[in-house]
């Protein structure tokens, strides 16, 4: 049986996710789910909240929310599988672990956190470049030289899905 591609989507929550941040993760998910990709995320709101209903209207289960609380309540109600960690921000390891690979769609402090594990572990990251934060500081570009390839840049959906296609799981 071959096991599911796990997509980590990470970015700002809801109270740093913009209107126009949130669609365009919203309809991310949707593309990602059409493509039998499964997410992973912090599994709060924001960008988190609107990749796992974007999917969700297209496949189920579709979504792995990673809680930074011991409480399952926490999770957006769009996270069909929900694991509460209890170890606060700590969870950012766990949710890029997870991952076969790692899209930033703008992002502070946690997602810069995120994009270095996801560095260290060696994980391909796809970076959004069209809504600032961290993502699009860093597309581009090597955190240190201990990888020879670059955090890929994407200006769409439409990118991201070929990078995802040409480059990752091919």
């Amino acid at each position: 049986m071959t096991k599911p591609k796990i997509v980590g989507v990470i970015g700002p929550n809801a109270n740093l996710c913009s209107e126009v941040l949130y669609q365009f993760a919203y309809q991310l998910g949707e593309e990602l789910a059409k493509a039998n990709l499964m997410v992973v995320c912090g599994g709060k709101g924001g960008v988190m909240e609107a990749v796992c209903k974007g999917g969700k209207n297209v496949i189920s289960p579709f979504s792995i929310g990673i809680l930074p609380s011991s409480d399952k309540e926490d999770a957006n109600p769009y996270c069909d599988i929900v694991i509460p960690t209890g170890i606060g921000i700590a969870r950012n390891f766990i949710v890029v672990n997870t991952a076969d690979i790692v899209i930033a769609l703008g992002g502070g402090a946690g997602t810069l956190s995120e994009m270095a594990f996801a560095w260290q572990l060696g994980k391909n990251i796809i970076a959004y470049t069209q809504e600032g934060g961290w993502a699009e500081k860093l597309a581009g570009e090597q955190i240190d030289n201990r990888r020879a390839t670059p955090i890929f840049e994407a200006k769409s959906i439409e990118e991201i899905m070929n990078i995802l296609q040409s480059n990752v799981f091919s």
